[in-house]
């Protein structure tokens, strides 16, 4: 992991404040929110960040301030985090869960919904009146990587750019090594470090704490993303006008990740090195035919970052976010459908 990042002033165009979802008035949602000062001859934009299920909008704070310092003379679009129910600074829960199973109240399909609902007030309140000019960029760790392209696809036209920070392996159950009681099974093709027994605990750890049907701390159901987002290459995405989006794709750093599995679950570096790291690059591979093959980066390896890539080195993602900026302003068309 990089080195921890020294505390830091927030630039004065970062607000904090809370919003209640038009159809869901009782609960609020805490934001942040930076309005833009692009070139009037530039479409007005809005950079909307999507936290995973264990960090919080809070990470996201250095790189929104790290835009704005840079593009301040030159222009910037509007920035946008905020925390879902039940997540960071957001104490509310979800509506949806009153009277539902612990953790089954609400899903992915949900979160997007709501994210839709936040764009469209937080445009009309503090960017412009008309909906029809909505053009967004989707910055997302893990999970929030996801709730991106599904809100892509669900609600095409509107996502001109998207920048995936280490995204969830969204059609896996977390089953991502040799099954020892499977009648398959060759003992002599997992790393000879490793024992059956081991192989067997990890198995068992792994789906105790991630496996789609554990309960999180947010309540957000993951039972059916797999469903939800079967494959890694398609659909292919609309951006506005008919065109596509542009499209960067980070990867974490193989053998930080693997060491840092090591330390916080016990996993062996060389089940990471040969099973985890491989699927987890395959996979990263495939999201960048979701969009035409020029317009597409990646993927890009985070050098010395975990699975947090906005946490453990904020300048990295504020270099790749600014890159993509360039690219929307100097390609901002993308390709027709």
């Amino acid at each position: 992991m990089a080195a921890p990042q020294p505390a830091m002033m927030l630039p004065r165009e970062l607000a904090h404040d809370t919003i209640a979802l038009h159809y869901k008035p009782t609960a609020k949602i805490h934001y942040t929110f930076a309005a833009g000062n692009a070139p009037a001859e530039q479409p007005r934009r809005l950079v909307v960040f999507l936290n995973g299920l264990m960090t919080d909008k809070s990470t996201w704070l250095p790189v929104m301030a790290g835009i704005i310092r840079n593009h301040r003379d030159n222009g910037f679009p509007s920035l946008l985090a905020y925390d879902r129910y039940g997540q960071g600074l957001t104490e509310d829960r979800d509506p949806l869960d009153s009277g539902a199973e612990k953790g089954r109240g609400h899903n992915v399909a949900d979160a997007v919904h709501d994210l839709h609902q936040l764009v469209n007030q937080v445009w009309a309140d503090k960017i412009g009146n008309s909906e029809a000019g909505i053009r967004l960029i989707l910055v997302a760790n893990s999970i929030g990587c996801a709730i991106a392209r599904l809100y892509a696809q669900r609600y095409p036209g509107r996502v001109e750019a998207l920048l995936l920070l280490d995204p969830m392996i969204a059609n896996s159950k977390f089953d991502w090594w040799p099954n020892p009681d499977s009648k398959d099974f060759d003992p002599g093709e997992i790393p000879v470090d490793v024992t059956v027994d081991v192989l067997r605990e990890q198995r068992t750890k792994f789906a105790t704490f991630f496996a789609p049907d554990v309960i999180n701390k947010e309540g957000l159901d993951r039972r059916d993303l797999a469903e939800l987002l079967p494959y890694s290459d398609r659909p292919v995405l609309e951006a506005p006008q008919g065109l596509r989006p542009i499209l960067t794709v980070v990867g974490h750093d193989p053998e930080q990740f693997a060491a840092e599995s090591l330390k916080s679950m016990g996993t062996p570096i060389s089940l990471s090195m040969k099973y985890t790291n491989p699927l987890w690059h395959r996979y990263n591979q495939g999201l960048l035919q979701i969009t035409d093959p020029h317009l597409a980066v990646g993927p890009v390896v985070a050098n010395n970052c975990g699975h947090f890539v906005q946490r453990d080195d904020p300048s990295f993602v504020i270099d790749q976010l600014s890159s993509l900026l360039g690219r929307l302003v100097l390609q901002p068309s993308g390709v027709d459908i």
